[in-house]
């Protein structure tokens, strides 16, 4: 009648780690100069582009799916590090603002490949 909860040491210590991260990338953003919602924004669409690319890679090991793996996990990987004191988010270098500015671009595209170009493996017959 009654389901136990169960609590899962891998999901608790997953959400931490997303929201740290979810964290480092509005950080990032807005000391680039993304502020308000467009702050908000830039994590929600590194991290959707990851999803993207970890539901084509269940499916298909394509180099395009790496390739945007590849991309989103630096995109992801280096904001993490970039709050970690190495850069001084209070003096953004011009060239990591154009990045920041230039990314929704480069994920609208990236999701837009992946979701649009056929998988390799065929659709099952009924």
């Amino acid at each position: 009648m009654f389901r136990s909860i169960r609590i899962d040491a891998v999901l608790i210590q997953a959400v931490i780690a997303g929201a740290l991260s979810f964290a480092h990338l509005h950080d990032l953003a807005e000391a680039a100069g993304q502020t308000g919602w467009k702050a908000w924004a830039y994590p929600v669409s590194v991290d959707l582009l990851l999803v993207a690319v970890w539901r084509r890679l269940r499916t298909e090991r394509s180099g395009l799916a790496w390739f945007w793996f590849l991309v989103a996990l630096v995109a992801s990987l280096g904001a993490n590090i970039a709050t970690a004191g190495l850069l001084d988010l209070d003096h953004v270098p011009a060239w990591l603002r154009i990045l920041v500015a230039g990314w929704p671009a480069l994920a609208f595209l990236g999701g837009t490949l992946l979701a649009h170009t056929p998988d390799a493996t065929p659709a099952p017959t009924p």
